[in-house]
């Protein structure tokens, strides 16, 4: 399949003339500049798609992408039903020859009066800004906030860029009359409406309303208009500042207008300038099916990277992407009616955040049980304006005191939004006068964020090499030893990049991992293990439909976004100066986008953002070799794969199941299932009976056949959780939930619901130096022993219409309940537990129960004081050889 890339155009000025007087300026909003240029690279390409192996090449090739490995400018093209082509009197290529001589002259100025100076010989600005200064409200406003210089800088560029209906607040009128009613009359009669009817609201008892108020709003700009006008150019200066590698407000709109064009050109013939042919550096790409460490299949080597991975902990630190926006999860705050972020669903009781935090524990946890010292990772957080992330994140952890952690090991850093446009001709989506409708970038900002915010160095000052890279939405990543092995396998093997990868389901909206091989025109050759996004499939030729011969993407092992990445490589790509940083920009449109205007009516355009790819920063990671290989090229590259049961990589709670809707695919009702099958897996294999678990189908109008939660700490490895449950059985309809680390089950029969909770899982809290709550691992821990036990009980009210079993919101009929304060102990042996029970045992305090002649028999013994810290029992651990082996000490 060839890729015909996109003309570029290299033409002087549209317009020379001198610049135009600027009105009067003092500081009203100021900010760093940075100069930048702006540089572009396309893909032509012949993609094969087979194993690497001798017979698998053809000696044909074509141009191809640039080496040392440029991301590749790719478009998603919409389905008829929400995209066509641009208006016909709209000139792509003519316009970006305009604004490419724009922002190749604005690179050449070295001071901001210079650059003022360019744009105002620009003719959009010069039109703009001279046709009505002075004689329009808006120009009017304008002066009457008397701007700084870098604030207009700003404005200009984003006239300069097309985007005049910004500052007007209405559809582009194309006309450019200021004074027309297709515009600034349109505006202020929106304008007096909007402000009648906040009048009536706005009636007291008396009848009177805030005339003075009123009358700003309807003559004039008020209080409001002053915030959204500070908040445009707060934006503006983001985008101009965060996009410099690629020439800023000017660069941002030339990517977003070059795929465009790239969509709607590449049938058609490109007459290629010098330029464009002296650029590429590769004769031809192709794309194989990578090979992969199969964790399931070469059980011994994969023990062993789990091991590297404990051993290696103090060496690592945790990446979360959250900045995304997460529309299709459609999460609602109860009491505000306000929309949130995908961090904050509640799942299994706890939001995301926490269940990422506590598999992070999790291992902590069994590093300390190993080597008997205290590891805290320190945690990078990229968060973003979007529905409050930032400001519901920042709540959250302070709330739960950093969960135990101390606020100094968590680093937050806030993502840019950048303006959505549409589809037909690049314009920026406004909801009113100042207000573009604004989206996250994508998670491929993270690598040039984190250096920009000193991110990679606040890892270098705790010494960390390389980083656990997860997404919040994903609720299994954590499950037995992918995470382990795959960070093991990275730091022992001094790898840039790794991904944890698993079989895809066809038809899902995920992506896949390749092997890239290219020739560069030194005659040299290049490769690196990558990935493909779901929506680019149709340019690379995949069908993205049920298995087929022609379903190539069956092939190819699916892209999770769980990744371990070298420090120093990352911060390497975020530091590099061009579009490198910025790895995978695409632009999706094959969504709607969907907004609110300020007048409260909702809109869905055909359109989407510029978005980089957090995991195509592997392009940048290719290994060149002098001359061709032929197999097992992907034992020597600084890219790697392994590759783990699905249900033991990835399930996603990150869309809303619709109504109707047969699909539990990547809703949280499917990813429960995947948490259930994963605990049937772990206890049947501790010869404990378990009903098995059909496929999604079975469940789509009722929930799983039981519930079981496990506290990640039991493990997290399974040969460590499994040497804890031996023997019993647990029936259809049943509830176990475990929130103890220091546990032991032996032949237990449950039929209902058993509960037991601990408020010391994996050990206390004490108050440091400087008064933060920090918990201490493996002190004065809650313990239970569970020994020759039936519990039997109506449990949960499973016709229950309230049930929420993704959330762990349910109705129960009884339950027995175990709640242990502090380091309380409890122990139930040879005994039946029928009915509804509630144990709590109070901090330093033992509760022994048994059968006795006339019911239960409750011992309650305070512990003796050698034993406060350490427990009367505990579970030691040690290594041998690739396996860790659990033997219980009773004191």
């Amino acid at each position: 399949m060839a890729v015909t890339p996109l003309l570029h155009h290299n033409s002087p000025l549209l317009n020379n003339s001198k610049p135009s007087p600027k009105p009067p300026l003092t500081h009203f909003l100021s900010s760093s500049y940075h100069s930048s240029s702006s540089s572009s690279s396309f893909l032509l390409s012949s993609i094969n798609y087979s194993p690497l192996t001798s017979s698998s090449f053809s000696s044909s090739s074509c141009p191809a992408v640039s080496q040392p490995s440029p991301p590749c400018l790719r478009v998603s093209t919409a389905p008829v039903e929400y995209a066509s082509g641009p208006a016909p009197e709209f000139d792509f290529h003519l316009e970006l020859a305009r604004l490419k001589a724009l922002g190749s002259n604005l690179s050449n100025s070295t001071s901001l009066p210079d650059k003022l100076q360019v744009l105002d010989s620009d003719s959009r600005v010069r039109f703009f800004f001279n046709s009505a200064s002075g004689k329009n409200e808006l120009f009017r406003f304008f002066e009457s906030l008397k701007l700084d210089d870098y604030p207009v800088y700003l404005l200009k560029c984003a006239v300069a860029a097309g985007q005049e209906h910004l500052l007007r607040g209405d559809d582009f009128d194309e006309s450019g009359d200021f004074d027309s009613p297709s515009s600034s009359s349109a505006s202020a009669l929106k304008r007096a409406l909007y402000a009648l009817a906040e009048m009536v609201d706005s009636w007291d008892v008396t009848g009177e309303s805030n005339k003075v108020g009123l009358a700003n709003k309807i003559l004039g700009h008020g209080e409001e208009d002053v915030n959204a006008f500070k908040l445009l150019l707060k934006t503006l200066g983001d985008v101009e500042q965060f996009y410099d590698c690629i020439g800023g407000i000017i660069g941002y709109q030339i990517m977003v207008l070059e795929l465009l064009a790239h969509s709607t050109c590449e049938e058609k013939a490109v007459n290629w300038s010098q330029h464009n042919k002296s650029s590429l550096q590769c004769q031809f790409i192709e794309i194989h099916p990578p090979k992969v460490l199969d964790l399931s299949q070469d059980t011994e080597y994969a023990s062993q990277a789990a091991l590297w991975g404990i051993e290696g902990l103090p060496e690592l630190g945790e990446i979360y992407p959250f900045g995304g926006s997460a529309d299709r999860l459609g999460l609602v705050d109860p009491d505000t009616g306000e929309c949130l972020p995908a961090a904050m669903l509640p799942y299994c009781g706890r939001t995301l955040l926490e269940g990422l935090i506590r598999d992070l524990q999790a291992r902590e946890f069994l590093f300390f049980k190993l080597y008997g010292k205290q590891c805290i990772t320190p945690v990078a957080i990229m968060t973003s304006s979007a529905k409050k992330n930032h400001e519901r994140i920042l709540s959250l952890c302070e709330r739960l005191e950093w969960f135990g952690r101390g606020r100094s090991n968590f680093r937050l850093f806030e993502q840019p939004l950048v303006p959505a446009i549409r589809a037909e001709d690049g314009q920026w989506i406004v909801r009113g006068q100042f207000m573009p409708v604004c989206k996250p970038g994508g998670h491929g900002v993270i690598w040039k964020l984190a250096y920009d915010k000193g991110v990679f160095q606040w890892f270098g000052n705790y010494g960390r090499k390389g980083a656990t890279v997860r997404q919040v939405s994903n609720v299994v990543a954590a499950t037995d030893l992918t995470l382990l092995a795959l960070t093991g396998i990275g730091l022992r093997q001094r790898k840039k990049l790794g991904f944890a990868s698993c079989r895809r389901n066809t038809g899902a909206t995920e992506g896949i991992n390749v092997l890239i091989e290219k020739r560069t025109l030194d005659d040299k050759w290049a490769y690196g293990l990558s990935c493909i996004e779901y929506t680019e499939f149709d340019k690379f030729g995949f069908i993205n439909g049920p298995l087929s011969s022609k379903s190539l993407e069956a092939d190819f092992p699916a892209n999770t976004n769980i990744l371990y990445v070298d420090l120093p490589s990352a911060e390497l790509v975020g530091s590099s100066k061009n579009e490198t940083s910025l790895p995978g920009m695409v632009l999706n449109v094959k969504k709607p986008v969907r907004y609110v205007d300020q007048f409260g009516m909702t809109h869905s355009v055909s359109g989407g953002r510029l978005e980089c790819t957090m995991q195509n920063i592997a392009d940048n990671f290719l290994n060149t070799y002098s001359s061709r290989c032929y197999e097992d090229v992907e034992e020597g590259l600084d890219t790697f794969i392994v590759y783990n049961e699905r249900r033991k990589v990835t399930s996603s709670a990150k869309k809303k199941r619709m109504h109707g809707n047969k699909s539990l695919n990547q809703t949280p009702e499917g990813s429960i299932l995947d948490i259930m099958r994963n605990a049937a897996d772990l206890l049947s294999h501790c010869q404990i009976s378990i009903p098995k678990i059909l496929g999604n189908e079975d469940y789509v109008d009722s929930g799983p056949p039981f519930l079981i939660l496990f506290h990640p700490a039991l493990g997290p490895l399974w040969e460590v959780t499994r040497q804890k449950f031996h023997g019993g059985s647990i029936s259809v309809g049943s509830e176990l939930q475990v929130e103890v680390a220091e546990f032991l089950w032996r032949d237990v029969q449950l039929h209902g619901s058993l509960i037991i909770l601990a408020e010391n899982i994996m050990g206390s809290m004490i108050i440091n130096e400087n008064g933060e709550t920090l918990l201490q691992y493996g002190k004065r821990c809650g313990r239970c022993k569970l020994e020759n036990v039936k519990v039997v009980n109506e449990g949960i009210d499973w016709n229950s219409g309230d049930n929420l079993y993704w959330k762990h919101d349910v109705d129960r009929i009884e339950a027995v309940k175990v709640i242990l304060h502090g380091n309380a102990e409890f122990e139930a042996m040879d005994v039946t537990l029928q009915g509804d029970h509630l144990f709590e045992v109070p901090d330093g305090y033992r509760m022994r129960v048994t059968s006795g002649k006339s019911g239960l028999q409750v011992q309650l013994r305070a512990i003796e004081e050698k034993w406060v810290e350490s427990g009367s029992w505990f579970w030691s651990y040690k290594i041998e050889g690739t396996h860790i082996q659990l033997e219980l000490v009773e004191l």
